[in-house]
């Protein structure tokens, strides 16, 4: 039986948790800067890694289908099981709604994204600002979400490295 992620698995895990800490830093910090063209510039490289991120959510749930991970600890209890299938789902939900409610944002402020200054990626919906502010609270609220499980799912891992001293956090670490 495997005990351990795949080393795709494990590179899709950690890439994309890089660049979503990448994503939320820049997206919090931009969003308060006055308008300038270093925060336009800003505002492309957020879009761009948003759009790589949710490209990659779908070829890190194909690859999850098609290989199925880790058992779970026999260690846990079957709510603390049911929690973590919630909280990974929750996650990939997250992973693609947020950058979802980003691309209909832009859409609907006007603003088309140009991925890498390259390829457009096509509207969603017309121009509407009424739309786009409450879009932009919705990327907002789902940002803090996404902020919250993502401490809620390390302090899960550490819990199980440092308390119940399983296997858990050890099976996704590059390193394995």
């Amino acid at each position: 039986m495997n005990t351990h992620y795949t080393r795709t698995a494990k590179s899709l895990h950690w890439l994309m948790a890089l660049m979503i800490f990448g994503l939320l830093a820049l997206g919090f910090y931009m969003s308060d800067l006055p308008l300038s063209p270093e925060k336009l510039q800003y505002y492309s490289w957020h879009k761009w890694a948003g759009v790589t991120v949710f490209a990659l959510v779908w070829l890190r749930l194909a690859w999850r289908i098609t290989h199925r991970p880790p058992a779970l600890p026999d260690s846990l209890s079957a709510p603390m099981q049911w929690a973590a299938h919630i909280g990974h789902f929750l996650l990939y939900a997250l992973m693609i709604a947020i950058p979802l409610s980003g691309w209909l944002m832009s859409s609907a402020k006007g603003f088309q994204t140009i991925w890498f200054g390259v390829l457009p990626i096509p509207d969603l919906i017309g121009k509407d600002k009424a739309l786009g502010d409450q879009l932009a609270q919705l990327h907002w609220a789902l940002n803090v979400g996404l902020l919250l499980l993502i401490a809620g799912h390390a302090a899960a891992a550490l819990w199980h490295h440092l308390v119940h001293k399983d296997d858990t956090l050890r099976r996704m670490l590059p390193a394995r």
